[in-house]
């Protein structure tokens, strides 16, 4: 997110965010647009967390991620990507997700834009990169898009080298287990499939193979008409 850093003046200056701040939203919105550009925050749980240094292996894998939720949109008409982009969730959480995918408000999705840019309510799938931050990850703010009603949270968990699939069944997140083949399927956007062991190893063209064959799925073809005919 580029943020501007608005003139301020002595009376009106803001304190800047720290890490462990415990803020509303609407604070945490209004201190974080105030901060340099090259800051990052999220708001977790009502929690200020500010990000360490990342490492080249979050980098490679954060590449891979965002290529393949490209691909599936291109495919997939009435279904947008977005990448590190400010989702404000509720009262005490403004995440900033590594890749989400939503479905356009016309199309029946549950995420709307503000006038300046930013993005309210739960995508349909959030995918987040854990290297050092898996046990943030993988609890409180998994509780949060628990929460706000995001319908599918993937995690790739570098660290230990797993992917982590979670769906939302009676308003609470269930683990999804891959197929034999090791392939996650999403329930929620037929045609996106992730071979698990291709994306931890770097096998970018395995990667993309096996997301081809959920775009060529009837399952996938269905979907795009439904979202077709809701335009």
């Amino acid at each position: 997110m580029i943020a501007v850093v608005p003139r301020l003046t002595p009376s009106t200056e803001l304190p800047p965010l720290a890490n462990g701040d415990h803020l509303d939203q609407k604070t945490f919105h209004e201190r974080y647009e105030a901060m340099p550009p090259d800051v990052f925050a999220e708001l977790i749980g009502g929690v200020v967390y500010m990000s360490s240094p990342q490492k080249k292996r979050h980098g490679r894998f954060h590449l891979k991620l965002s290529r393949w939720v490209d691909e599936y949109e291109v495919a997939t008409p009435g279904v947008e990507g977005v990448v590190n982009s400010t989702q404000i969730l509720g009262d005490a959480s403004e995440p900033q997700p590594d890749a989400s995918l939503l479905i356009l408000p016309e199309c029946g999705g549950q995420v709307w834009e503000d006038d300046k840019g930013y993005l309210h309510g739960a995508p349909e799938w959030i995918g987040e990169i854990s290297d050092s931050t898996e046990s943030i990850d993988l609890n409180r703010k998994k509780l949060d898009y628990e929460i706000a009603g995001v319908r599918e949270y993937m995690v790739v968990a570098a660290r230990i080298q797993k992917v982590f699939w979670f769906i939302r069944r009676r308003g609470k997140f269930k683990e999804m287990a891959p197929d034999a083949g090791g392939v996650f399927r999403s329930d929620v956007l037929p045609g996106l499939w992730l071979d698990a062991a291709a994306f931890l190893k770097g096998n970018n063209k395995r990667l993309l193979a096996t997301l081809g064959k959920g775009l060529a799925s009837p399952e996938h073809a269905a979907f795009v008409a439904k979202l077709a005919a809701k335009t």
